[in-house]
């Protein structure tokens, strides 16, 4: 028998959350992007709730050609493009778009001879500052890319660094915007802009963002980029990492918990024992009073994370012990709220789900 640990993936709240994507960004088309293995959620059922997305988003290039096994027939996109010549081949051959980024790739795709034409995405470097051209060189790039036999479309693409925050002090949206503006004009191409961020400031925004392609991520997921909670975006929990309590200690005042002794009882206390540690992925640097949920109460953990194991406080469930259900995140406990205790954010908590770790839809 499995150990009581697993993670439930919620295969309609995906779909869901993809819908409240569209309704945010009305009229454009949605890349769900998956990369990550659907950031911890499964390439094979990213298919069955994105089955409405108008394209897969990924960086991994033999993932994206898993997903034409998989029988995706809808465009596919590399987030981070090419790597080497063969990934172009494989590109041409299963009819995979890129990102162009940097002049090194422009030159692999000026050297590649290709069985067919290749879609590119053309990325400019509006102060994120880790891809892209800078606006002053983007036209240029453009026009490399005009001259090469094998390309098609080319679509101009912008990455937002802090659109959770619109107004942020160091580089606001607006600016990223204006910088995009300038870099792009005169060109012509379909736009893609806004990632999870960008996608929850547009009705707040609304004419600012205007964008032919959205690209959601982390808000598929259940997550958000930052800023309010996702609930209140109307996203729902796509992951639920459950495990039950496997054993019950009473301590007295004075006793110590864990691996360190970092927790000291002030009083007499119940601590349960859950079936989760590090070794299932979540986080060691959790600290005391990171929440969770027991037969559906609201608690904390308390001590060191083990590898197998972590404590939790019982004394706001008197009547849980030895099988109680216990919610580490999803169903009502929040990743990103988890996550902000643990000084680390949604994505990772979800993405970081090990091996070992039974995997059910629900």
């Amino acid at each position: 028998m499995p150990r009581p640990i697993k993670a439930t993936i919620h295969v309609a709240n995906m779909t869901h959350n993809l819908e409240r994507a569209r309704a945010c960004a009305p009229g454009s088309k949605a890349w769900a992007v998956v990369k990550a293995n659907a950031y911890g959620h499964g390439l094979e059922r990213a298919i069955r709730a994105f089955s409405g997305a108008d394209g897969l988003a990924l960086i991994e290039p033999d993932y994206a050609v898993r997903l034409r096994e998989l029988g995706w027939a809808k465009p596919i996109l590399l987030l981070e493009g090419w790597f080497d010549a063969d990934d172009l081949q494989a590109m041409a051959q299963h009819g995979i778009e890129g990102t162009a980024h940097c002049a090194e790739q422009i030159a692999m795709l000026e050297a590649a001879q290709l069985p067919g034409k290749i879609n590119v995405h053309l990325k400019m470097n509006t102060g994120m500052n880790r891809l892209g051209f800078m606006p002053e060189d983007f036209a240029k790039a453009y026009q490399r890319l005009r001259a090469i036999p094998s390309v098609g479309d080319i679509v101009l693409m912008t990455h937002f660094a802090n659109a959770d925050e619109a107004a942020h002090e160091c580089l606001p949206i607006g600016e990223q915007i204006r910088r995009f503006g300038v870099g792009a004009a005169g060109l012509p191409g379909l736009h893609s802009l806004s990632n999870s961020a960008g996608v929850l400031q547009m009705p707040a925004l609304a004419g600012q963002l205007a964008s032919d392609w959205i690209r959601p991520g982390i808000m598929l997921y259940g997550g958000t980029p930052g800023g309010k909670p996702a609930e209140e975006f109307g996203l729902k929990p796509a992951m639920t990492l459950s495990s039950e309590i496997i054993g019950v200690q009473e301590l007295k005042a004075g006793d110590f918990v864990g691996y360190g002794s970092r927790f000291q009882a002030d009083g007499a206390m119940r601590v349960g024992a859950v079936a989760c540690g590090y070794a299932d992925g979540y986080p060691r640097h959790a600290p005391t009073g990171t929440p969770v949920l027991v037969d559906g109460v609201r608690t904390r953990t308390i001590g060191r994370v083990s590898m197998d194991m972590l404590m939790v406080d019982l004394g706001p469930v008197p009547h849980a012990g030895v099988g109680s259900k216990v919610v580490l995140w999803g169903e009502g406990m929040p990743v990103d709220e988890v996550a902000a205790a643990a000084g680390t954010i949604g994505y990772e908590l979800m993405c970081a789900v090990a091996p070992r770790v039974r995997v059910v839809e629900g």
